[in-house]
């Protein structure tokens, strides 16, 4: 075999191995169009109800495998009455590495009036960060002084009974905002008894984002987590 042959080779098998690990992405189109695709899938992450005019959001951030960078995204919902969006970044093309990054963070709610433990699973595609075959640039734009906020993300598994959860920002930085998710990593929807089995409550206490989260017996036949953020400006 040629050199440029073994080369072709190893990247399909090493693609083929991140492809695996990441979980199948089914049905759904995150890859469509893309030449060098690694399919990475969330869990089922829980969206919060209430009437009103307003409504709860909840964001959950999805990142590729290191050296990659989004460039397709899909989402499957338990209802289809739950609002999903995702967070880009302005600039000029709209492509992967300027609008996106190896993370991106989706944006949810429920806009219906029956919910039944609405939920939804979020579907990255990923690809190079530097050539690989895609169809548009992928060079990763890194962060520099004008990014205005940094994500800092924890995610833990959550097992029966009650913790507290701390995610803050960086010693430079000054927290500006802040989320919490919790998610379900299964093939379909999780039934509203295990939705509603879960509880959580977010706040700041001295400059960082807790989470108080109180799970039910039935998680423990589940891999159940949270996810908690804080939105951190004012870095070097």
């Amino acid at each position: 075999m040629s050199t440029l042959g073994r080369t072709r080779f190893l990247l399909a098998a090493g693609l083929a191995l991140l492809a695996a690990s990441a979980g199948s992405a089914g049905a759904t189109d995150e890859c469509q169009g893309l030449q060098t695709c690694v399919p990475v899938a969330g869990p089922w992450v829980v969206v919060p109800t209430a009437a009103g005019t307003t409504r709860p959001q909840v964001e959950y951030q999805l990142a590729c495998p290191k050296g990659f960078v989004v460039g397709g995204t899909d989402v499957e919902v338990s209802d289809r009455e739950i609002d999903v969006v995702f967070l880009g970044r302005s600039g000029s093309p709209v492509n992967p590495g300027v609008t996106t990054s190896r993370a991106i963070v989706f944006v949810a709610s429920y806009v219906g009036g029956k919910p039944a433990g609405p939920s939804f699973r979020p579907h990255i595609g990923c690809l190079p960060a530097a050539g690989g075959g895609g169809r548009v640039p992928t060079a990763l734009t890194p962060f520099t002084l004008g990014q205005p906020t940094v994500r800092r993300v924890r995610q833990v598994r959550l097992a029966p009974g009650a913790r507290t959860v701390v995610q803050g920002c960086a010693r430079d930085e000054r927290l500006v905002g802040g989320w919490s998710a919790v998610g379900f990593y299964q093939p379909t929807p999780p039934p509203p008894a295990l939705a509603a089995a879960v509880s959580s409550v977010r706040g700041t206490r001295g400059g960082r984002v807790v989470a108080r989260v109180e799970s039910g017996p039935v998680v423990s036949g589940v891999r159940a987590v949270l996810q908690i953020g804080a939105v951190c400006a004012g870095g070097t």
